[in-house]
């Protein structure tokens, strides 16, 4: 089974780099400066974000529509980002150390099926979910802190 998975436009995100702090927090953005690594992981980049760079955490809609699945959560943005990642039938950086919950959908946006996966699976539960005729994209979630990480989609 082939898929992919790609990280977000950065394009809606880019008027907000380098807006002032107090801009931002009027949106309910905050900026700040990964100071650990791993720890921040970029929903652009798919990748963590280097220890002392800046990133922007804010709200971020995942899921969109008339759906019982629409789903809203956190994510960073590395400050900056030009261009999205692109990952063929393998995973991004931020997928490989963390536990993962992987949620398949069918063309109509309703889930099918849903896997846990600890670090180091994430590759083998969507096999398993893409298994699944039905099962057209799935969207990874970091178990743990529950942000939307990444999509998946067939290829």
């Amino acid at each position: 089974m082939n898929y992919v998975i790609e990280g977000l436009d950065p394009a809606p995100f880019a008027p907000l780099f380098g807006m002032p702090d107090d801009a931002l927090a009027e949106m309910g953005v905050v900026r700040m400066r990964a100071d650990e690594a791993p720890g921040f992981p970029c929903r652009v980049t798919l990748d963590e974000v280097p220890v002392g760079d800046t990133l922007l955490l804010l709200n971020h809609e995942s899921r969109m529509g008339d759906t019982p699945f629409r789903a809203s959560h956190a994510i960073f943005v590395s400050e900056g980002c030009a261009a999205p990642a692109r990952y063929c039938d393998e995973l991004p950086p931020v997928m490989l150390t963390r536990w993962m919950s992987l949620r398949g959908f069918d063309a109509d946006g309703m889930m099918v099926d849903a896997r846990l996966t600890a670090p180091g699976e994430a590759n083998a539960g969507l096999r398993e979910l893409f298994a699944d005729p039905r099962i057209v994209e799935i969207d990874a979630h970091n178990a743990v802190r529950g942000c939307f990480a990444a999509r998946a989609r067939r290829a």
